[in-house]
Parts: structure tokens; C-alpha cells; sequence
């Protein structure tokens, strides 16, 4: 029984040593996928169309055109309302 316990013992240890080891050794992240993990947080609760078109814009290297802003804009800021709703576009349109 102590001998099992042992080898069981023996044998996590170096799954553990050797998973460590081997994410080490993974190569870091492109530009490319490290855009798209980027776009991805962004694009947050995005579906559809409206995901597309943004995933469309935000990994290509042009800059987002306004009306893109502006969807991007709107879908961020619902369930604001009134002055809170006016400022927060604002800003977001700034960026």
C-alpha cells in the first residue's frame, strides 16, 4: 500500500513538473491573436450583424468610422437614460 501511495505520489509530481515545463515553453500570442483577444473583450455582449461589423472594423487596421463609434456607442450604453445617456456617448464617441 505504501509502495502505491509512493508511485501515485511520484507520478503527480511530475504531471505537475512537466505541465509547468511545457506552458513555459508555449510560444507567446501573434499580433494577430493577441488583437483578437483584444477585439473580443470589447466586443462583450455584441451578437449578429452588429459583432461582425465590429470584429470587422476592430481587426483591420483602418480606424473605426464614426458610424461604427456610434453602434458600438449605442449598444454600450443601454439602460442609460436622460443626462447619464448624453455624457457617456459623449465620451464614447471621443475615443
Amino acid at each position: 500500500m505504501k509502495q502505491l501511495l509512493s508511485l501515485t505520489a511520484l507520478g503527480l509530481a511530475l504531471s505537475f513538473s512537466l505541465g509547468a515545463a511545457h506552458a513555459a515553453d508555449a510560444p507567446a500570442p501573434t499580433k494577430q491573436q493577441s488583437k483578437m483577444a483584444t477585439c473580443n473583450k470589447e466586443a462583450g455582449e455584441m451578437k449578429g450583424d452588429e459583432r461582425k461589423s465590429f470584429m470587422k472594423t476592430c481587426l483591420s487596421n483602418k480606424p473605426a468610422t464614426q458610424q461604427d463609434k456610434m453602434k458600438t456607442c449605442n449598444t454600450e450604453a443601454k439602460g442609460k437614460k436622460g443626462d447619464e445617456r448624453k455624457s457617456f456617448m459623449s465620451e464614447c464617441l471621443k475615443k
